[in-house]
């Protein structure tokens, strides 16, 4: 996780069409130093959750799946989540590796009972196809055998969900560097604890080492609280709808900036309420806010990482 905070605060350092700024987290933490915000991990009711070993073969899943729902306005991370749970509820071995490898696009529109063909629709299936196939050659087909690898690190979670499913490899290069996001890979991890509460298969000892998880809805949430300023290019483009394109340093400023600003909140949340902060908990509430906002306008980028 050194990578992606290293490398986003590069980011930020070098940045040319955002900027992060500091009296405004100052306002933000000021305002938040009293009464930390919480937000239940399952807050909507839409996940599947048993407890057991399949609530964590459903979340890797979800989150293999959790990713550019904008293209369709009726798409929503909701109907991911709770078309997944009701597959599992209708069919428990719906996500057995062997199965994964086979579903076909018309098939995971079935499983998620939506009526025409998904954003990008064959990457999906690439990535269930990826997932399935590398469970089976390397964990007995259980994600449960890979969060048991780990030995309750988060971050040697992280680092074996990307060595293992490429699909979850979310870097890019910036102005000549390497820059390390890794928000899907990061996400697992931060399911697990919430949805096992800390404790059994959602356990780490290093939870607090997890950033925030760079997508589109934070850094617009970010930018309403005064924390992110864009370029008055870049506010146009979000302003008119347009695309910008996965890799361009608008796109990948709009994230590592998001992690930077997260962080540099967390720090000082922690300092000024004496308590510790986890930039998980940060994300949940970020992301809450945005999602509760139908009016907040987003970057556009057509990505399998967020």
């Amino acid at each position: 996780m050194e990578e992606v905070r290293e490398s986003s605060a590069w980011v930020a350092r070098n940045s040319s069409h955002v900027t992060i700024d500091s009296s405004g987290i100052e306002k933000v933490v000021e305002k938040m130093k009293e009464s930390i915000p919480k937000v239940e991990w399952d807050y909507e009711g839409i996940h599947y959750f048993d407890n057991g070993p399949l609530t964590v073969q459903y979340l890797f899943v979800l989150d293999a799946l959790n990713f550019c729902f904008w293209p369709d306005k009726d798409l929503n991370y909701d109907h991911l989540a709770k078309g997944l749970k009701d597959a599992l509820l209708n069919d428990s071995s719906a996500f057995d590796a062997d199965r994964l490898q086979n579903y076909t696009g018309p098939q995971l529109r079935e499983l998620l009972k939506w009526p025409r063909p998904l954003p990008l629709e064959e990457e999906r299936v690439r990535l269930l196809h990826e997932v399935g196939f590398e469970l089976e050659r390397s964990f007995e087909g259980k994600a449960l055998k890979l969060v048991e690898s780990c030995g309750k690190s988060a971050v040697k979670l992280v680092a074996l969900v990307t060595r293992h499913f490429p699909g979850f490899r979310d870097h890019s290069v910036y102005k000549g560097h390497q820059v390390f996001l890794y928000k899907r890979a990061q996400i697992f991890a931060a399911d697990l604890w919430g949805a096992f509460k800390g404790q059994g298969y959602g356990e780490f000892s290093d939870i607090c080492s997890i950033t925030m998880f760079a997508d589109y809805i934070v850094p617009a949430v970010l930018r309403q609280l005064g924390v992110l300023k864009y370029s008055s290019t870049l506010a146009n483009a979000i302003q008119a709808s347009s695309e910008i394109g996965a890799g361009t340093e608008e796109e990948i400023e709009l994230r590592a900036c998001s992690i930077y600003a997260v962080e540099k909140m967390r720090e000082l949340l922690s300092i000024k309420s004496g308590k510790q902060v986890l930039s998980v908990e940060l994300d949940l509430w970020l992301w809450s806010v945005g999602v509760q906002c139908p009016s907040l306008q987003h970057h556009r980028t057509l990505s399998i990482y967020y």
